[in-house]
Parts: structure tokens; C-alpha cells; sequence
């Protein structure tokens, strides 16, 4: 067995095909170790596969108090992606272990997944499909997409990389964010808007959030009440945003037009009674995975931690939690760098 220093990469679509940037890894000294699983690691897992790991190239594994008191030789938790709700930072301070994230490197990615989804839902594309493949003809009629509404809710990265692609279908803009940037706004055309005013405007509804305390349930019964019954309800972002069981029940009585979920509360969304439904379109959390996008996003990561085995910052711009930097765990292995 190996003394060196391991990278444990959890990322299990990773593990399927030749992945050439982790070899950044192994000739900087570091043993890589892929996921096995073809899964997301349990808490209990992870706890087992994380001796000797210097860093993790991170999935959307549970990284818990528990996680960190038992990994002792774990420095940095390298984010593949730019959402960290399933990491107790707190904790990861405590323990000195440094949350480095993606940031910027899949935002467009998700922007054309997001279009893709509305241009989908207004265009009734997949039933057309449907009827072509099976024999039927005939056109019918099906919603508008240029010249319409779309309110973004969160105007990061990526509700800005939507609002730039709307802008070429013509559309009006609405934004609302709980932290405007109302320079931002005014030099791109966007209007920012009370939340209720977005709701009851737009034509398409778009989040764009991160999922928060505040964030949960964003978008309930009393917000989809507020939604047009021809519009259409967008969530690429994370599913706990949307009350799931409010939003099965407006799109069963056909109180809004449809909607395109990327994200679920519960992932794979196995039983849901969402999947049962013909006004809606489904996607297995892929927005964000195009082969550019999981390039940089990889090398994002793999930066970060050479960075932290070089004993350099990975970069204020990426680390979560600073101070872990400074709370060094004695006896871990490091490699060259």
C-alpha cells in the first residue's frame, strides 16, 4: 500500500472515463483514489474513506461535525461545484480543514441548461417528440418564448449569465435578489422587483438562489398562487427552494403552465409524484455538467489543494473559511506540491 498522501475524488461520474487533469494530482505526489460507488458516499462511508486523505475533489457527500472530528489527516474539502449546503463550515473551521469552492467555472454551463429547459417547456418540445416518433403529425399550438417575461430570482453568476442570454430572445427582465446590485441592473437592462411583483409578471420563473435558512421553501403555496396560470416555473439551482408538494399540486390542477426541475429535495427523486406528471420537464441535476464546464471546475479544485500542499493560499476568492488556514492539524502528511 501507498504512504503517500491521497486525494480522495467523490465525484463519481469521474470514476467512469479517463479523467486527464487528475494527473496533476499524481505528479505532484499524491495517491488519487476514485469512487467506487457509482453513488454519493453516506456519512458513514465517507468517515471510513477518508484516513489518509490529504484532500477530497468533493460531490454532494455529507461533510458533518462527525466528518471532520473523524478525519484526521484531512486538510482541504475541494468543492466540485459552487453549492455548499451539504457542508458545515463551522465545523470544517473548527477542525482546520479548508472548504475551497468552484466558483465561476460552470455558471454558463448552467445558463444553457436553464434556457434549454424554458425554450423546452414554452416550445412543448418533448411531447412534440413524442408525437413525431410515434406517427402523429399535425403542429398544434404551443406557448411563446421571444418577446416574453422572465423573472430571475438571484442575480449571482448565473442569474446574470441567464439574464445576458434572455436579452437575445428579446425578453423583459425582472430580478429580484435579497443583496441588489442596482448599478448592475440599471447598465443591463434588468429590473429589480419586489419578489411577489416578479411572481405575478413574468411568464417565466427562473431561481437562482443558494439554498439557505432564508432560501427553503422560497417558493411556496403562497408564491406559486401569485404565478400566472400560463407561466412557467424554472429551478436549476436547488430543489429545497421549492415546496415540492405545493408545486405538485398547482401543476395537477393546472393553476401554472408547467415547470423544468433540474434539483430535487431528494436526490435521485425516486417516488415522487412530480414524475408522474405531463406538464413538466426533468433533468437528473445535469445543468451545470457540460465536458468545459467539468474541466474547469476540476482544475478549479485540483488548484486549490496543490496550492494548500505547496503551503500557499488556494485564493481569497475561492476559500469559504480563511481562518482554517491558520489552524494547522499537527502529524498530516504532505506531499511535494
Amino acid at each position: 500500500m501507498s504512504d503517500a498522501p491521497k486525494v480522495l475524488v467523490t465525484v463519481y461520474h469521474l470514476t467512469a472515463r479517463e479523467a486527464p487533469y487528475l494527473r496533476r494530482l499524481e505528479r505532484a505526489g499524491f495517491e488519487v483514489v476514485r469512487n467506487p460507488l457509482g453513488r454519493h458516499y453516506t456519512e458513514p462511508e465517507l468517515i471510513d474513506a477518508l484516513p489518509g486523505v490529504f484532500g477530497t475533489l468533493a460531490g454532494g457527500e455529507p461533510y458533518t461535525e462527525r466528518v471532520f472530528q473523524a478525519a484526521r489527516d484531512l486538510r482541504i474539502v475541494a468543492r466540485f461545484g459552487v453549492g455548499y449546503d451539504m457542508i458545515d463550515v463551522g465545523a470544517a473551521t473548527r477542525h482546520g480543514v479548508a472548504i475551497a469552492m468552484a466558483f465561476g467555472a460552470n455558471h454558463e454551463a448552467v445558463a444553457d441548461f436553464t434556457l434549454a429547459l424554458m425554450v423546452g417547456l414554452a416550445t412543448n418540445l418533448v411531447a412534440h417528440h413524442q408525437r413525431a416518433k410515434t406517427g402523429g403529425w399535425g403542429c398544434g399550438f404551443h406557448a411563446a418564448f421571444w418577446g416574453t417575461t422572465v423573472g430571475i430570482v438571484g442575480l449571482g453568476r448565473i442569474g446574470r449569465a441567464v439574464a445576458r442570454r434572455c436579452q437575445g430572445f428579446g425578453m423583459q427582465i425582472l430580478a429580484y435578489d435579497t443583496q441588489p446590485d442596482p448599478v448592475y441592473a440599471c447598465e443591463h437592462a434588468i429590473e429589480l422587483v419586489p419578489l411577489d411583483t416578479l411572481l405575478q409578471e413574468s411568464d417565466f420563473v427562473t431561481l437562482h438562489a443558494p439554498h439557505t435558512k432564508e432560501t427553503e421553501h422560497l417558493i411556496g403555496r403562497w408564491q406559486l398562487a401569485q404565478m400566472k396560470a400560463t407561466a412557467y416555473l424554472v429551478n436549476t439551482a436547488r430543489g429545497a427552494l421549492v415546496d415540492e408538494e405545493a408545486l405538485y399540486e398547482v401543476l395537477a390542477a393546472g393553476r401554472i403552465a408547467g415547470a423544468g426541475l433540474d434539483v430535487f429535495t431528494r436526490e435521485p427523486p425516486t417516488g415522487s409524484p412530480l414524475l408522474t406528471l405531463d406538464n413538466i420537464l426533468l433533468a437528473p441535476h445535469a445543468a451545470g455538467m457540460n465536458v468545459t464546464a467539468e474541466a474547469a471546475m476540476a482544475n478549479r479544485c485540483i488548484d486549490s489543494i496543490l496550492a494548500l500542499a505547496r503551503g500557499e493560499h488556494p485564493g481569497e476568492a475561492y476559500v469559504l473559511n480563511p481562518a482554517a488556514l491558520t489552524r494547522r492539524r499537527p502529524d498530516v502528511a504532505t506531499p511535494r506540491g
